[in-house]
C-alpha cells in the first residue's frame, strides 16, 4: 500500500492549496476592503452583468412562449390569488351556457349565486392588508425557479443557463457567503466583548465604532448587497430617532453599514442571544425582557433617557413591528413618536429583480430565509434619508407617525396604507 502514500501527499498539498488561495482571495479582496471602507467596484459589474442576462433570458422566454402559444407568467396580482379579468355577467353567462338541463334561459338559477359567494369570499381573503404579507411574482424571469411557477422548457440554451446559474450560486456563492457570515459574526462577538473590558471613554467609543462597522460591513458583502445611499447630509445624529420602513431582518444590517446605531429589541436565546449580549458590552443597545415590552411606559422611559444622552448614537427603530412586503408602508406604532426628540425618516426599497428580500415569518424561518437570500444573486437596494422632523404643536404622536409614515411611502415609492 505504499505506492498510495504519494497520491495522498498529493491530494493534501492540493487541498492545502486551495485551502490558502481561498482565504487568501477573501482577505484580499473582501475582508481588507470592508475594514478600510472602500470598494473595487466587482459588485456593480456584478450587477450589471446580471441584468444583460436577464434581459435575454426574459426575451428568449417570451418569444419561446409566444411560438409555442402558452401562458409565460400567471396574471398579475399583487396578493395571493390570480383574480380572473371577467365580469359577474359573464361568469354567470358561461355557467349557465355549460347547463344542458334547460332549453331556454330562465331569469334567475341557484347557480347563480357561487359567483357572487366566490368573489366574496376573494375580497375578505385578499384585502388590501393580507396582500402585503406574500411576495408577488416578477413581471420579468431572473433565472430563480422561485421567482416565477410556471416555469418550462423553453429552449436548450436557456435550460443550460439555469443550470450553469445554479451551479454557480449554490457551489461557489452560497459557501463564499456562508464564510463571510461567519468571519463577520465571529469578529462582531469576540472584538465587543474584548472591547467591552476597557473603561467608558473615547477610545472605548471609537473602538467600538470601528468594530461595528467592520463587522456590518462585512456582512453586507456577505450577502453580496449593493446599496445606493441617497442625501447624506440628512444622516441621523446622535440624540435622535431614526424610522425606516421593514421588509427584513436584514435592513438593520444595511443601515448599519453606513453608520453606527443603538439597536432596541427583544431579548433572545441563542446565537442572536450571544450577539446582544457581546454588542451591549461596547455600545449602548437596549434590549428588553419580554415582560418589559408590555409595559409601555418603562420603554418610553429607556427610549428618553437614551436620546437625551447627546453622545449617545441614534436609536434605530422600525415602528411598523412586522415585515412588509416592500411595496407599501402599514401602520406606525406611536411610542418611538412620543418621545419629543428629533426624528430622521429613511426610505428603504429593494429591487426584486436580483433576490426578493422579503422574510415571510409564517412560512420561512430566520436560518431557511437567510439560506435563501444568500444563494440569491443578489440584494440590491437603495436608501433615502429624509429631512429631520420634529413633532408639530398641537400635533399629537398618531398625527406625527401618520406625516412620517407619508413621507417615507413617498420617497420610496410605496404605498401608504392607513392599515
Amino acid at each position: 500500500m505504499g505506492w498510495l502514500l504519494p497520491f495522498d501527499n498529493l491530494l493534501c498539498m492540493a487541498l492545502g492549496i486551495s485551502f490558502t488561495v481561498w482565504f487568501t482571495s477573501l482577505l484580499v479582496f473582501i475582508i481588507v476592503p470592508a475594514i478600510l471602507g472602500v470598494s473595487f467596484g466587482i459588485r456593480k459589474l456584478y450587477m450589471n452583468s446580471l441584468l444583460k442576462i436577464f434581459e435575454w433570458a426574459t426575451l428568449r422566454m417570451e418569444r419561446g412562449a409566444k411560438e409555442k402559444n402558452q401562458h409565460l407568467y400567471k396574471p398579475y396580482s399583487n396578493g395571493i390569488i390570480a383574480k380572473e379579468m371577467s365580469t359577474l355577467e359573464q361568469e354567470i353567462q358561461e355557467l349557465r351556457s355549460s347547463s344542458t338541463t334547460l332549453s331556454s334561459e330562465p331569469e334567475f338559477e341557484m347557480a347563480d349565486i357561487m359567483s357572487f359567494c366566490r368573489r366574496g369570499v376573494e375580497s375578505i381573503v385578499d384585502d388590501e392588508v393580507t396582500k402585503r404579507f406574500s411576495a408577488e411574482e416578477l413581471e420579468s424571469w431572473n433565472l430563480l425557479t422561485r421567482s416565477n411557477y410556471n416555469f418550462r422548457h423553453i429552449s436548450l440554451r436557456l435550460s443550460v443557463l439555469w443550470g450553469l446559474g445554479l451551479l454557480i450560486r449554490y457551489s461557489f456563492l452560497l459557501p463564499l457567503r456562508i464564510t463571510l457570515a461567519a468571519t463577520g459574526i465571529g469578529l462582531l462577538v469576540v472584538l465587543t466583548t474584548i472591547v467591552g473590558f476597557l473603561p467608558s471613554g473615547r477610545l472605548r467609543t471609537y473602538l467600538s465604532e470601528k468594530i461595528h462597522m467592520m463587522c456590518y460591513r462585512i456582512c453586507v458583502r456577505a450577502l453580496t448587497a449593493i446599496i445606493t445611499y441617497h442625501n447624506s447630509e440628512n444622516k441621523p445624529k446622535n440624540g435622535g430617532i431614526c424610522v425606516a420602513n421593514h421588509t427584513t431582518p436584514i435592513d438593520v444590517i444595511i443601515l448599519a453599514n453606513d453608520g453606527c446605531y443603538s439597536m432596541v429589541g427583544q431579548v433572545h436565546g441563542g446565537l442572536i442571544g450571544v450577539v446582544q449580549r457581546a454588542m451591549v458590552k461596547s455600545s449602548p443597545h437596549i434590549w428588553f425582557e419580554r415582560s418589559e415590552v408590555k409595559d409601555r411606559h418603562l420603554v418610553a422611559k429607556m427610549l428618553s433617557n437614551h436620546v437625551a444622552d447627546k453622545t449617545n448614537h441614534p436609536i434605530l427603530i422600525f415602528p411598523e413591528g412586522t415585515c412588509i412586503n416592500n411595496t407599501s408602508v402599514m401602520m406606525f406604532k406611536k411610542g418611538s413618536f412620543e418621545i419629543g426628540c428629533t426624528v430622521y425618516p429613511v426610505a428603504i426599497k429593494y429591487d426584486p429583480r436580483f433576490g426578493d428580500a422579503f422574510w415571510n415569518s409564517g412560512k420561512f424561518g430566520m436560518v431557511s430565509y437567510l439560506l435563501r437570500m444568500m444563494s440569491s444573486w443578489a440584494i440590491v437596494c437603495s436608501v433615502w434619508y429624509l429631512p429631520p422632523v420634529n413633532r408639530e404643536e398641537g400635533e399629537d404622536a398618531v398625527q406625527f407617525a401618520n406625516r412620517v409614515k407619508a413621507a417615507i411611502a413617498r420617497q420610496g415609492g410605496l404605498v401608504d396604507l392607513l392599515w
